[in-house]
């Protein structure tokens, strides 16, 4: 019968081209804004209109809701190659050696430490998946999304009309603003210009913002009205950071380099603090103690976890020279993160891989000190091993809600890696040919990044190479990121208080990133918010489609358009 159709050759193809065409997306808004965002729910809206539509024109059958599922299993695989590190580590670690990778070595890497992440999620699968006391917030969206479209078809035709409406209109905008005439950026007075405080008409922000919600968009503008309409200009008064005479428009990347400390230091303060709490609170919601959660080993599964170790460990030694017995301590440590990742997202939804990936960092930097390349990419294999994981358990989580064989997942899983890995190198390689002149700068901001290079630059060269006023200011977002941390775990989420307490991620990002950014993606939560509390039922059902539209839109005409400016210049 149709409805047990899973493993099909159209499932997985429609799921490796749309996790191709969805993968530039957050390649592109990683760099942009350091965010990316979940593809599941937009896999599964697409395939869905598009072989519904192709049904009623009698071109094909029905759509099972298992093949829904392993579509949209292999798209997101796709999309969140990304934490295998090419918008953080890998950009960060060119920045500090000057060493470039080629795109076979670069897609050899992110491929190894994904597949790690995979083989770490088969063996947690039957201790979490199959524990009801672990939510996976994430999954419980994606499935009932899946079921909304099984039962109201109509329903998800016409939110994917909007996605596609919106989609259109945001690569329109992108592509007048680069081939056609350059849209105004709006700026009150030529100092806040130099402070970044312009608008920038971005489609992609403007959707971002209504992705995040307004507690975040509001978070985002509070730390951008503290860090550049407060520290900044007094950095310039006090002589701490200063300007070019002749220099005109924004001045983000001179000003930047100061600020960028004090919020890194809030944001590793609060992702580790809010890791640890949260990490230990759901100790007490699963059933088996920190270091247990692996099934009994299968001999194929067990041969694989192997393999895919040796090939890291290999990759470590011949690409970044690292020290065998350094390399081999990554495993254990990846596992052991890759686990702790994902008891969090089962209990939280909040996939913590930064937080993984630094503390990691930390880790590396005690016990080799002074060694970059250990500590970022050694670092790395914990990051891009937590990230596939997490991501898989989720689509297991899914499958298993619908009887779906997690063999068959699995196998839309590596598919799905081995296509983000190709296609994120050559994205992320055309898109940033440059990385020394062309990152952490207005156009390309990349606060991953930032913050990766900022975290193995005081483990490599000792905190007291930085001036005196920069180590007050991270001591003050250390402190300030720990009670947010602490905060953010324990408050319950409707709670009034919780509510009203600032995104630490929001507050310490709006450091890194222009004031810009910042002002567009808050101006996108407020449209959101307006649309949702005026129109509750039109909102619920359109807003995020709207948004998720607008960022497709953007990101792939610029992908795009970086593609075509290569290939007409050569």
């Amino acid at each position: 019968m149709s409805t047990d159709r899973e493993l099909t050759f159209r499932s997985l193809f429609s799921g490796v081209v749309l996790g191709a065409l969805l993968t530039p997306s957050n390649i592109y808004s990683g760099l942009k804004i350091g965010w990316s965002f979940n593809m599941s729910i937009i896999a599964l809206l697409v395939s869905y209109g598009l072989w519904r539509s192709l049904q009623r024109w009698r071109l094909g059958t029905a759509w099972s809701m298992r093949e829904s599922n392993i579509n949209q299993t292999t798209a997101s695989a796709a999309a969140s190659i990304i934490s295998g590190g090419l918008v953080a580590p890998i950009p960060a670690y060119t920045l500090l050696t000057g060493e470039r990778l080629d795109a076979a070595a670069l897609m050899a890497w992110v491929f190894s430490v994904s597949f790690l992440g995979i083989w770490v999620a088969w063996y947690l699968r039957r201790s979490m998946v199959e524990d009801t006391r672990l939510r996976f917030p994430e999954a419980v969206a994606t499935l009932e999304t899946m079921q909304q479209v099984y039962s109201h078809g109509r329903d998800a035709l016409q939110r994917l009309y909007v996605l596609g409406a919106a989609a259109l209109l945001g690569g329109l905008i992108k592509w007048a603003d680069t081939f056609v005439f350059s849209l105004p950026r709006w700026t009150p007075t030529a100092t806040l210009e130099r402070l970044t405080f312009n608008l920038d008409p971005s489609p992609l922000l403007i959707g971002f913002g209504g992705i995040i919600g307004i507690r975040v968009g509001l978070s985002l503008l509070l730390g951008a009205l503290l860090a550049w309409g407060g520290l900044a200009p007094w950095l310039l008064a006090s002589g701490l950071v200063q300007l070019d005479a002749a220099a005109s428009g924004p001045q983000f990347g001179v000003l930047v380099e100061w600020l960028l400390w004090p919020g890194v230091a809030l944001l590793v303060s609060a992702t580790l603090t809010a890791l640890a709490v949260r990490y230990r609170r759901s100790r007490n919601i699963t059933r088996t103690g920190a270091g247990a959660g692996f099934q009994a080993p299968a001999k194929l599964p067990l041969a694989m976890l192997g393999l895919s170790s040796l090939l890291v460990i290999i990759l470590q030694v011949l690409m970044f020279d690292i020290d065998p017995l350094m390399a081999l301590l990554s495993i254990p440590l990846a596992l052991v993160l890759a686990c702790m990742a994902a008891r969090v997202v089962g209990a939280t939804g909040i996939p913590p891989i930064g937080a993984t990936g630094q503390l990691s960092q930390l880790t590396f930097g005690l016990i080799a000190p002074g060694q970059i390349g250990i500590n970022l990419m050694s670092a790395n294999t914990a990051g891009g091993a937590a990230g596939q994981c997490t991501d898989l358990l989720n689509d297991f989580r899914v499958g298993h809600a619908i009887g779906a064989r997690p063999y068959h997942q699995l196998i839309a899983q590596c598919l799905g890696i081995v296509t983000g890995s190709i296609v994120g190198v050559l994205v992320y390689q055309i898109l940033i040919p440059d990385p020394q002149a062309m990152l952490i700068s207005a156009q390309w901001p990349a606060p991953a990044v930032a913050t990766w290079k900022a975290v193995a630059e005081v483990l490599g060269y000792g905190i007291d190479s930085l001036d005196s006023s920069i180590r007050w200011a991270m001591l003050v977002g250390g402190l300030v990121g720990a009670a947010f941390g602490v905060l953010e775990a324990t408050l319950p989420p409707q709670s009034a208080f919780a509510r009203l307490l600032p995104s630490s991620a929001a507050f310490g990002l709006a450091f890194i990133i222009p004031a810009s950014i910042s002002l567009m993606m808050t101006l996108g939560a407020l449209l959101a918010w307006v649309l949702q509390s005026r129109w509750r039922s039109l909102g619920e059902r359109f807003g995020i489609a709207a948004a998720a539209g607008l960022v497709a839109g953007e990101s792939i005409v610029g992908v795009g358009a970086s593609f075509w400016m290569m290939f007409a210049g050569g």
